[in-house]
């Protein structure tokens, strides 16, 4: 017994002792990048990233596909010789994005005080009352104190942005109806500042125009 609860000790030490190295060379590492561009992440398969899920969504029941015959014309083509336009896994997909956000935040705060204060050696601390005419003083002269204190705050906050850009999404699943799912990435990065910008959702392949947008 003595022996295996050592053996634990030991071997938590060690873990400890791991764990404490691993911290250490994550803090160093960042610190040796103060100064320095922040790096781009490489270009990697979507549906390979740990958690990725399949979308389910509710689909109506199939339909056969119908050709008509002697025909050049293919069901669901915009193109007469050929369809340009994503419609499989793993096809490009341009998305178009326009954002514009606009916010205005106000808030005031408003405190007043006032106090009064007043001395003077004649009616210091009822000295009045000695002068023989204490039926002549006023008790509110005996002891006074006056005094003024006001605050104003006010803060204004106004943000606009818009963006307009294209980013190329891939095909990452189709849907039994025929809809496409994309998910796209892009990093642009200016000066020491990296932005990243995510989009992914359900396409209908009758929204996406000849030039594939």
């Amino acid at each position: 017994m003595l022996t295996s609860s050592i053996n634990r000790i030991a071997l938590a030490g060690s873990l400890l002792t791991i764990v404490s190295i691993a911290g250490g060379c994550s803090s160093f590492d960042r610190l040796s990048q103060i100064g320095e561009k922040p790096k781009l992440t490489s270009m990697d398969d979507p549906t390979a990233a740990p958690g990725y899920k399949p979308v389910q969504m509710p689909m109506p029941k199939p339909e056969a596909v119908s050709y008509n015959a002697n025909s050049l014309w293919r069901n669901g083509s915009r193109s007469f010789f050929k369809d340009q336009r994503a419609h499989q896994i793993g096809d490009l997909l341009t998305v178009t994005v326009n954002i514009t956000d606009q916010a205005n935040f106000a808030n005031e705060t408003q405190r007043s005080r006032t106090a009064t204060e007043d001395s003077g050696i004649t009616a210091f601390l009822g000295s009045a009352l000695l002068t023989g005419n204490a039926a002549k003083v006023l008790p509110g002269r005996l002891l006074t104190a006056d005094g003024t204190s006001a605050s104003d705050g006010k803060g204004t906050i106004q943000r606009q942005e818009s963006l307009q850009t294209n980013i190329a999404a891939v095909v990452t699943q189709t849907l039994p109806n025929g809809n496409l799912v994309v998910e796209g990435k892009q990093e642009v990065r200016v000066n020491f500042e990296m932005r990243e910008l995510i989009v992914a959702g359900i396409v209908r392949p009758e929204d996406i125009q000849s030039d594939n947008t």
